[in-house]
């Protein structure tokens, strides 16, 4: 079952902000931390804003909610600032108990407990539509700070509760390691980007490889000895 609206080539007022290439709603979310295993992480949630841009360029979020969330923001900075914590707060738990699973560890019952707090309150704002034969789940269309987070809530609970879990992969990148569900067809995805983090990864193999067939460099190494 689909989370409705959940598609990125939906109306848009503005260009994307986020790079989606998880093929996983809450798996994007998580990416919104960047170079999270590196000295300086970049943070791309940085102000409310930004969580409800999410919202519009996954498509969980229709553009004129979108459009409100903005005003309302302005209007209630301290409860924006608190939807912005919460925000992190989810991604962070979604993310501990995924990479829990990806590195074959127990998941933090801690974790689990502060989704289901998600999970739950986003039940309460959600139901089943019947649309073009298929069943969706449909969120309110509330001008509530945190509605953003109730699609993500949901996508976490369906793929923990899965078949696809065991799909997830972490890009072979050290220095992105971004999180993505491998729907290819021999599951043998490697990186979160071809585009990206794969070809600057064939680039570092050619330009060793290089160095090492370089007669130049093997004269200066016999010279360095």
């Amino acid at each position: 079952m689909a989370i409705d609206g959940q598609n990125p080539a939906a109306a848009r007022r503005r260009p994307p902000k986020f790079e989606l290439v998880a093929e996983s709603l809450c798996l994007d979310f998580v990416n919104t931390l960047d170079n999270r295993h590196a000295e300086k992480q970049n943070e791309l949630l940085k102000r409310y804003v930004d969580l409800a841009r999410f919202g519009e360029d996954t498509g969980t979020l229709d553009p004129h909610l979108v459009d409100t969330l903005f005003t309302l923001s302005q209007e209630s900075p301290e409860e924006a600032e608190r939807a912005l914590r919460a925000g992190v707060q989810l991604r962070e738990a979604i993310y501990t108990i995924i990479w829990a699973i990806v590195n074959k560890r127990t998941p933090v019952e801690t974790a689990l407990f502060t989704l289901n707090q998600y999970v739950q309150v986003a039940a309460q704002h959600a139901k089943l539509v019947q649309r073009n034969g298929r069943f969706e789940w449909q969120f309110d269309k509330l001008p509530n700070l945190q509605a953003p987070l109730w699609p993500i809530a949901r996508s976490a609970a369906d793929l923990l509760a899965s078949d696809q879990l065991g799909l997830v992969r972490a890009c072979s990148s050290k220095a992105c390691q971004w999180l993505f569900l491998d729907t290819t067809k021999n599951h043998r995805r490697t990186w979160c980007d071809m585009k990206v983090c794969g070809n600057r990864a064939k680039g570092k193999r050619y330009y060793a490889a290089k160095k090492e067939h370089d007669p130049d460099r093997r004269v200066r190494r016999k010279r360095s000895r």
